[in-house]
């Protein structure tokens, strides 16, 4: 499960790290397919690399969109938690983990598609390197 997460997490923060959507690829967050580190140590062909590319950037538009529907159901949250009836704020809530759901949905298939490019020993690998990725991470709490 928390290899799910860290594939999640990275392509999220590739994807979507905080509104970056705008911003050139270059500043979107870890591609570890495009890691030298993560593509030597995993030993990715350059098929798989633009594979991993190709199905990353197949699901960029409807991220985007799912993306945009959550901002604005946040934003309609935000609004009404204000000045708005318990029953109406409710029905926002619903709405924005609808808009949540579509985009996490979204998110898996993307993932899983990236998961069935690697093979076996890819996969036990990578599940090495972002076990040690995380741990080196700065900030990240001494597990005990």
């Amino acid at each position: 499960m928390k290899i799910f997460r860290f594939l999640i997490g990275s392509a999220v923060a590739a994807v979507l790290g905080l509104g970056l959507l705008a911003v050139p690829a270059s500043a979107q967050g870890f591609k570890w397919w495009n890691d030298e580190t993560f593509r030597r140590e995993l030993g990715l062909t350059t098929e798989q690399s633009s594979r991993l590319e190709s199905i990353f950037q197949q699901s960029l538009p409807a991220l985007r969109k799912h993306k945009d529907a959550l901002d604005r159901a946040q934003a309609d949250f935000d609004r009404l938690v204000e000045r708005a009836s318990d029953a109406t704020v409710m029905e926002q809530v619903s709405a924005v983990e609808i808009a949540r759901g579509e985009l996490n949905k979204t998110r898996v298939m993307m993932l899983l598609r990236m998961r069935r490019s690697l093979t076996t020993d890819q996969w036990a690998k990578f599940t090495a390197l972002q076990h040690q990725r995380e741990a080196n991470r700065p900030g990240r709490p001494n597990p005990r």
